[in-house]
Order: structure tokens, then C-alpha cells, then sequence
């Protein structure tokens, strides 16, 4: 490891020794960057990594809130306005009692990559609050978003910092949190938010971007092999929003999807899951996901067990970051699977990411495989800026090309550096080149 990498991981430590999610993003990142560095030895003069590890601003708020009984609720809120040198702050919010600020530091840097790779002008940024919609009335989330807002508009705009929806933020909340935006600021600002419901300035494919983007990038990926997904056995973790339209579009390719996930345990079907029957259980009842059972009896739920347990050709983290450990990356090595393609935002251990780079699994990490959805809000706030509302088709067209462009380019920037085929140093030295570069030309700031 480079020496500067080292003293810059001493710092960062000592800096945020209480945020190990944080950490372990920054380790990531920064131990593949070695040959860059020899090549570039301006990197170092400029103490960039360093820079580049420290946000530009934290902001923590206070959320008070009433609930249905009368009773006045207290949350906090977080954004992480991390770099700014591509395009203004770009990120999602995350509303999940287990948000926190390493949590949002650590989404945010590696935002930063995953819009550098998608080419677009837009920088790096998280936000969130330790606020569960899940068991709250409509009427309950919509005034937590509002209290919410109060306090995030002073920070947010079109040229400044553009939230998304993440975990726990969905279009019912993008639609508060824009409602109130636009009565505390008195105008009716489109692109200060993406995710917004497509007949009132949002994108058509938002809501499908990020699963499908994934499993474009794996598709990808089999082409390299000269193979497809086409009769492959594949597992997917969640079964949220990323994880539902990856099914879609890997069903729509001929694979066959048999097991997906919730905290409450893992469905699985031989057959193949009902991609209309989970989504109407997950995104319209709002149910948890053992409730499949009641409509296909060929399936069994199973509490205790993980989708990591189940034989399959291809598998798909998109629940949460450090949700597959390294024993379940060797039970899937010794079960077969030849493809790991992160949907998710960090959701494989270190340990589990050395033990499928040291096998035959061919990974990809979430900066590159999950790109979908910041790339089409990307799109969002073109549509917006031009006045324009593209089709589903044109949207997906371009998400496509994006996708098969980070592919692209996570190869090159592998094989450059001498990695060849190695998606973790391709990626994180892709997105990293475009952002030193941007810091480097405009300057100490």
C-alpha cells in the first residue's frame, strides 16, 4: 500500500473512530489506489485523498413531530454534503431507526464515485433521519416529512443539493417533503427534488432504475464470459424497491428467480416468484413478505434462514450494507454461484468481497452495479431543467447506455492499472480519477 494511503487511513481513523461503516468504505476505496498514486504523484503534493475524505458539510437537525395520539415524537435528521467538484450535492435520504451519521457519511462518500462513474455533472451527498415509516399512518409520514422539511430547505436546491428517495423514502414521501418545499420557499422548484411522481415532474423508470440498472451491469458482465442470464438460477436479498424490479428485469432475460427476503425471513419458490404478487404485498399492502405463502402454496417461507442458504447461479444483495458475511460468501462459492452483483450500497463485508475475488465468482460492487437510480435522477433533472417528460422507453434506453458505459469503464480503468477484470479497483479508480481531477483544477477549496 502506498505510503500516503496509509498515513491518510491513520488520519481518517483517528478522525471517525466511532463510524466503522464509514471506515470500511474509505479502506475500500482508498487501498486499491496505489498504482494511480505512483502515476500521479500530483494526488499526493495536494493531500487529495485526504481532502477527498473529509465532507464539505455535515449538517444535524432536530425533527419534532405529532403523532395520531397527540404525542410530540423527537427524531434527528442528517444530510452529508460530501464533494461538490462534479455538480451540486446529489444523494438520496434514507428514513430507517438505524440512521445515523457514519451511516450517512459513509452512503455519501461512496456517492461520490458511483455519480462520477455515471458520467453525469452532479457531486456527492446522503440525508436521512432515525425516523420507521413502517407502522405509521399516511397521515403520520406526511407530517414527519414536513417537520422534516423544515429544516432541510435551508439547505437544498436545484443548484445547491438535490435529495432522492432511499430506504424507507418512497414516492408517498418525495411528494411531502416537495409539498412542503414548495409552501416554505413559495415557488415550485422541480429539480430541487428526484423521485417525484411522473405527472407532476418526475421520471418514468425512477422507480425501476436502480434494480434494473443492476442487473443491466451483471448482464454485462455475463457477456464478457461470452454467457447471459438466460436460464440462470438467481437469489435476491430484500424485497424493497431495488430488489422487486431486479426480479422484473431478470424474469424478463429468462432467468429464474427463486428466493428473495425480507428482515422477517426468506420466500422461496423453485418455480420461480410472482414479481405482481410480491409487489402488490410489499408496495401496495405494505404486508410482510411471508404472506406470499397465502398465494402460492408451491412456496415455503423460512424465518430463520438467509437467501445466501439456497443453490443458485447469480446472486443479488439489495437489502443493506454488510448484510453477507464471509460465511455466507463461501457458502455460495461452494454452491455454485458464479456472479455476485451488489444492488445495494456496500451490502458484502470486506471478507466476503476477499473470498469471491480469491474464487471463480465474478463481483460487482454497488458503486458501479447500483448506479441505475442516481443516473436516471440524473435524467429527472435533465427532463425538469429542459421542461421536458421523456417516455418510459427513451429513459431506458439511456439507463442502458449508462450502465453498459460504468461496465465499460470499470474494465478499462481495471486493465489500465494492470487488474485486469477486477471491478473493485476498475470502478473505484475510475470514479475517483474524474473527481481528483475536478479538485485539482479548481483548486484549494
Amino acid at each position: 500500500m502506498h505510503p500516503a494511503i496509509t498515513r491518510t487511513l491513520e488520519v481518517v481513523q483517528h478522525r471517525n473512530h466511532s463510524e466503522p461503516v464509514f471506515l470500511q468504505a474509505v479502506q475500500e476505496v482508498l487501498e486499491t489506489l496505489s498504482p494511480v498514486i505512483e502515476e500521479h504523484p500530483e494526488i499526493e503534493e495536494q493531500n487529495l485523498l485526504e481532502r477527498l475524505c473529509e465532507p464539505e458539510r455535515q449538517i444535524i437537525f432536530r425533527v419534532p413531530w405529532r403523532d395520531d395520539k397527540g404525542n410530540i415524537q423527537v427524531n434527528r435528521g442528517f444530510r452529508t454534503q460530501f464533494n461538490s467538484v462534479l455538480g451540486p450535492y446529489k444523494g438520496g435520504l434514507r428514513f430507517h431507526p438505524t440512521v445515523n451519521m457514519g451511516v450517512i457519511k459513509f452512503l455519501a462518500f461512496e456517492q461520490i464515485f458511483k455519480n462520477s462513474l455515471t458520467g453525469l455533472n452532479i457531486g456527492g451527498g446522503k440525508g436521512g433521519a432515525d425516523f420507521d415509516p413502517k407502522g405509521k399512518s399516511d397521515e403520520e409520514v406526511m407530517r414527519f416529512c414536513q417537520a422534516f422539511m423544515n429544516e432541510l430547505f435551508r439547505h437544498v436546491s436545484y443548484k445547491r443539493d438535490v435529495p432522492a428517495g432511499d430506504i424507507g423514502v418512497g414516492a408517498r414521501e418525495i411528494g411531502y417533503l416537495f409539498g412542503q418545499y414548495k409552501k416554505l420557499t413559495n415557488s415550485f422548484e422541480l429539480g430541487v427534488i428526484t423521485g417525484k411522481g411522473a405527472s407532476w415532474g418526475g421520471s418514468l423508470g425512477r422507480t425501476e432504475a436502480t434494480g434494473y440498472g443492476t442487473v443491466y451491469f451483471a448482464e454485462e458482465m455475463m457477456k464478457v464470459k461470452s454467457d447471459s442470464l438466460q436460464g440462470k438460477t438467481c437469489v435476491i436479498s430484500g424485497s424493497g424497491n431495488v430488489a422487486l424490479y431486479a426480479l422484473q428485469k431478470l424474469q424478463e432475460l429468462g432467468a429464474n428467480v427463486v428466493a428473495c427476503s425480507d428482515s422477517s425471513g426468506v420466500i422461496y419458490d423453485p418455480k420461480g416468484l410472482d414479481f405482481d404478487a410480491l409487489r402488490m404485498i410489499k408496495e401496495v399492502e405494505r404486508e410482510r413478505i411471508g404472506k406470499y405463502t397465502d398465494v402460492h402454496g408451491s412456496a415455503t417461507f423460512r424465518p430463520d434462514a438467509k437467501v445466501w442458504d439456497i443453490e443458485c447461479d447469480a446472486a443479488f444483495p439489495c437489502a443493506t450494507q454488510n448484510e453477507l458475511d464471509a460465511g455466507d460468501a463461501r457458502k455460495l462459492v461452494k454452491n455454485g454461484c458464479r456472479l455476485v452483483c451488489e444492488g445495494a450500497n456496500m451490502p458484502c463485508t470486506p471478507e466476503a468481497i476477499e473470498i469471491f475475488r480469491g474464487s471463480e465468482v465474478n463481483f460487482a460492487p454497488g458503486k458501479a452495479a447500483n448506479a441505475g437510480g442516481v443516473a436516471v435522477s440524473g435524467l429527472e433533472m435533465q427532463q425538469n431543467a429542459g421542461l421536458e417528460h421523456w417516455s418510459f422507453e427513451q429513459v431506458d434506453k439511456e439507463l442502458h447506455k449508462i450502465m453498459r458505459g460504468i461496465h465499460e469503464s470499470c474494465l478499462r480503468y481495471a486493465e489500465q492499472y494492470h487488474r485486469r477484470g477486477d471491478y473493485v479497483s476498475g470502478a473505484n479508480i475510475g470514479g475517483f480519477l474524474r473527481v481528483a481531477e475536478a479538485m485539482i483544477c479548481q483548486g484549494l477549496i
